[in-house]
């Protein structure tokens, strides 16, 4: 199982990849990420919604307010992007994020992360559309250079 936060969710989203992800794996977010992406009305959130409802995305209640405490205490990160990093931890299951200091945190706890990046390399779409996206993705995600032109060289060795 997956855990999302918001950021890679709305990615997804973004890059017309979502709904295929979720048909591979149903994903988990927490109460709180729920109301973030609905706060908004957006296609995207729309989308997102549509997944709720057909049962691809389940939504958890968020943890105990003083386990979010604790770990925001530490490290400024969001409510949604802490109560699914502690679901994910408690669960051992994968988070998907694509907020910078979720995956530091995730790399300090040991907690197994991927991103809307990896989604897109690992989805078996042909070259030309998975370079496609990933230009949606330069111009959506908060990505450096670095990790572009890592992302295009894994893309172009297959």
């Amino acid at each position: 199982m997956i855990v999302f936060d918001s950021s890679t969710l709305i990615l997804l989203a973004k890059i017309d990849l979502l709904q295929s992800v979720l048909s591979e794996s149903k994903g988990i977010i927490p109460e709180s990420v729920k109301n973030e992406v609905e706060h908004k009305e957006t296609m995207d959130s729309m989308l997102i919604t549509r997944q709720i409802e057909a049962g691809s995305l389940i939504v958890k209640n968020n943890p105990d307010k003083k386990k979010i405490s604790k770990i925001r205490k530490d490290f400024p990160l969001g409510e949604g992007e802490v109560a699914a990093f502690i679901i994910a931890n408690e669960n051992n299951y994968i988070l998907g994020t694509d907020d910078g200091l979720a995956i530091k945190v995730c790399k300090i706890f040991g907690i197994r992360f991927i991103t809307a990046i990896h989604f897109l390399i690992d989805s078996g779409l042909g070259k030309d559309i998975i370079l496609a996206k990933l230009d949606k993705l330069k111009y959506y995600g908060r990505y450096s250079a670095k990790i572009i032109e890592d992302a295009e060289r894994r893309i172009m060795k297959g």
